[in-house]
């Protein structure tokens, strides 16, 4: 058995990947945790990544199975800062379309640089009002229900702000390098976090590997589950049986 452990992006929560067909596979069990500020979760005394990396690791099943770490978009830098805090704490990573590097050139972060911006953007995206207007841009292939479950979700994620003071260029460049086996996932037709920063990646992770999808924006989950899916499983079937330099126990 092969244990998934999706972690969702700024804004989000386990509901990004409800999505998903349950079972992904018989031998495949996915994990879905929400991390503190998000998703309805409080935030409580969660003042870092390296806060929110405590919490996932407090999420990861208890097993002698592989466990494979999904993390999309923070969820990805999340996971980053769990293995720059524990280098065995799972047996592979995907990093799907991660945040983390040009942290001080991208126009997004830069932009949301001031509170009350990052504030208005949140309540831009979950506004009901404005939800129509939302329907035909960034959520235009996913069906209505889920589409609205998306955007709610910003409602509900207190640190969606806080992320853009804890994710900066210097955290990035504080990361060890890890050697664990690794996938650099992307979609090919990313307008939120382009393919071209995959190569960025390999200064922490010189293991990985690089699997870019056609047709993929930056919500595959929501867009396209059975694909989705699909290309999961084959990763972590594929991730599984590599080495681990830093295995656990």
């Amino acid at each position: 058995m092969i244990h998934l452990v999706a972690v969702h992006g700024n804004g989000g929560g386990a509901a990004r990947f409800d999505r998903l067909p349950r079972p992904l596979a018989d031998d495949v069990v996915l994990h879905t945790p929400t991390l503190p500020g998000f998703g309805g979760r409080p935030l409580g005394d969660v003042a870092g990544v390296a806060d929110l990396a405590a919490a996932l690791a407090a999420e990861l099943p208890v097993t002698q199975d592989p466990v494979v770490l999904l993390g999309h978009g923070i969820g990805g830098s999340v996971a980053l800062q769990l293995l720059a805090d524990d280098p065995a704490a799972v047996d592979a990573l995907v990093l799907h379309a991660p945040v983390g590097t040009r942290l001080d050139t991208r126009w997004f972060p830069r932009l949301l640089r001031p509170r009350w911006v990052r504030a208005a953007v949140r309540w831009a995206i979950s506004s009901r009002l404005l939800r129509p207007l939302w329907r035909r841009t960034i959520v235009r292939d996913v069906p209505r229900p889920w589409a609205d479950t998306f955007l709610e979700g910003y409602r509900e994620a207190e640190a969606f702000g806080a992320m853009f003071d804890w994710l900066t260029a210097d955290w990035f460049e504080r990361l060890p390098v890890r050697e664990l086996p690794a996938v650099l996932l992307w979609g090919e037709d990313d307008r939120v976090l382009g393919a071209d920063q995959r190569a960025d990646y390999h200064r922490v992770l010189p293991a990985a590997t690089e699997r870019t999808v056609p047709g993929w924006g930056h919500f595959p989950m929501l867009t396209d589950p059975d694909a989705y899916a699909r290309e999961l499983v084959g990763l972590a079937h594929e991730l599984a049986v590599r080495p681990h330099p830093d295995h656990r126990p």
